[in-house]
């Protein structure tokens, strides 16, 4: 007898950008055809720039309670099977779910043959060895149990990074990893350099000195601001 169905939802963080449409309009069609039974929404907040935290923080707070949340990246395919494990599993656990143990970036030319319509497991790609965002899976409850992501990291760099030391150390372990694959798509990469982005470098470094220490990571959580948009 199968499982009964966990009610659940689909939030991509989204602004638009030219060189990104593409992709998400390619993961958009995936959910549609791969997986039918689950909503897909966006998520935005009025933070500029764009803070991909507050973004995944605003998908968790707003969902309802005992809904899953499947937040996922705007240009990253999930496997079907290994995604409904990550629901099913998540509705009950006090841990965050991750749909994949290998994380692939298709880059430029993994991506054209997707859109040639070379089948994903045979496209070209690059194994990203650590991988600990594309798609998360967790209730509300867990997530806001170790203080969702930090919005302190503001643009693009290390907010998965901190968001995994935190989880490891709140949380007590690791997320739960299904076997399975993502799959990147290729766009235009942001800048990755500047004031802000030397800003985020410098709070991962106070997240990885506070690894060992449960106070000082749970001091570390509690300093980061939460939007209200």
């Amino acid at each position: 007898m199968n499982p009964p169905r966990v009610p659940a939802v689909v939030v991509l963080p989204w602004r638009p950008a030219p060189s990104r449409v593409p992709a998400f309009e390619r993961v958009l069609a995936w959910y549609a055809e791969r997986l039918p039974e689950l909503r897909v929404a966006t998520v935005d907040t009025d933070d500029e720039p764009f803070v991909l935290a507050a973004c995944r923080n605003k998908a968790m707070r707003d969902a309802p309670e005992g809904t899953v949340v499947v937040v996922g990246d705007a240009d990253t395919l999930p496997e079907p099977e290994p995604l409904r494990a990550a629901i099913q599993a998540a509705a009950a656990s006090d841990r965050v779910h991750l749909p994949y143990d290998e994380y692939r970036w298709l880059g430029r030319d993994g991506s054209a043959q997707f859109d040639a319509g070379v089948p994903l497991p045979e496209c070209s790609f690059e194994l990203v060895i650590g991988a600990c965002s594309g798609v998360y899976v967790a209730t509300p409850r867990t997530w806001a149990a170790h203080g969702g992501q930090d919005e302190n990291f503001r643009g693009w760099g290390f907010e998965d990074a901190a968001w995994f030391l935190a989880h490891q150390v709140l949380l007590g372990g690791e997320p739960v990893r299904h076997p399975g694959r993502v799959y990147a798509l290729h766009h235009v990469g942001e800048v990755r350099a500047g004031t802000q982005y030397e800003a985020n470098a410098a709070r991962m470094e106070r997240y990885r000195a506070a690894a060992g220490d449960p106070a000082a990571m749970a001091q570390l959580v509690a300093e980061a601001p939460v939007s209200t948009s």
